[in-house]
């Protein structure tokens, strides 16, 4: 049900607290981990993030067999890299042989959505990666890839990791995606659940935080309040309930979010009790905080 995210989080941590922090989730259940290499467009950051997890994971002595790992094939500079390219990179960092699913990341142009499935599934191929999904993309190429896939007789994508929170929901439970999530032939990995930490009650966030489409975003500073009231008549902190609101979507497969202190991941694992016992009063209780409504569901900005 739950994944940890890699971006600006094993690179913020003291190295043994990184460790430590991933044994407590693997001996938890938390055994999917999301970890790219930051390294183009929008996120040519050069982070070591994905190097210090590799690393991380050796020193608990933790097996490959033991955990999930999910990666990114970024869309910004390809196909002029290609997916063999940024495999072989992301691979190669982290220290492992393969990824058990790959998502293939957001654009700012239309790709060749075509080539990006045979490409994809040139990889499942060669055993370097379990399954795929897509992040964020427009439906339309959505559609395509889909019945690409099928007419090939190719792997489709899977799943669909998107923004989804208690304030940002068109896309998630919108027509053109929800199709494809109430016929089962999507999961939803929801992701940036806490909006960069705002929901979750820290309001000014000093790092880097994910896109705003809609530019909604002072608005969701003023109802992070809301949420803290609504946490508090459930007796649960702001993060449980923006947990639980995600887990209450039906086609949700895991909420990732990231974690650098081992008390905001118990204080994160307690959501799956809360969302078991109120999932459905707690959804009733924050529907008035729908914040983008006037963004297209079909992921045009």
């Amino acid at each position: 049900m739950f994944g940890l995210g890699s971006w600006n989080t094993w690179d913020r941590m003291d190295f043994a607290d990184a460790v430590a922090l991933i044994s407590t989730a693997v001996e938890q259940g938390v055994t999917l981990f999301d970890v790219a290499h930051y390294n183009m467009g929008p996120h040519a950051e050069q982070a070591r993030t994905d190097i210090i997890f590799g690393e991380a994971v050796r020193a608990a002595g933790i097996d490959r067999e033991r955990y999930q790992l999910c990666g990114k094939l970024w869309l910004w500079e390809y196909p002029r890299t290609g997916f063999a390219e940024q495999l072989t990179t992301s691979l190669e960092r982290v220290g492992v042989a393969h990824l058990d699913t790959a998502v293939v990341g957001d654009y700012l142009e239309r790709p060749d959505v075509r080539q990006i499935v045979l490409d994809v599934n040139e990889q499942i191929r060669a055993g370097r990666i379990g399954s795929w999904g897509v992040n964020n993309w427009i439906a339309a190429d959505l559609e395509s890839a889909v019945d690409f896939a099928a007419r090939e007789g190719l792997a489709p994508p899977c799943f669909a990791q998107l923004k989804y929170s208690i304030v940002r929901r068109s896309m998630a439970e919108g027509g053109p995606y929800g199709r494809y999530f109430d016929s089962g032939a999507l999961a939803l990995q929801a992701s940036d659940v806490f909006e960069g930490g705002i929901l979750a009650g820290r309001k000014h966030p000093q790092r880097k935080i994910g896109a705003d489409p809609g530019n909604i975003r002072e608005r969701i500073r003023a109802a992070a309040d809301d949420v803290a009231a609504v946490a508090a008549e459930f007796g649960a902190t702001a993060a449980q309930v923006a947990i639980a609101f995600c887990l209450e979507h039906p086609a949700t497969a895991n909420v990732l979010f990231g974690v650098s202190r081992a008390e905001q991941l118990a204080d994160n694992l307690a959501a799956l009790r809360l969302w078991r016992e109120h999932g459905a009063q707690i959804r009733a209780a924050l529907e008035h905080l729908w914040l983008d409504r006037e963004v297209s569901p079909d992921g045009t900005w």
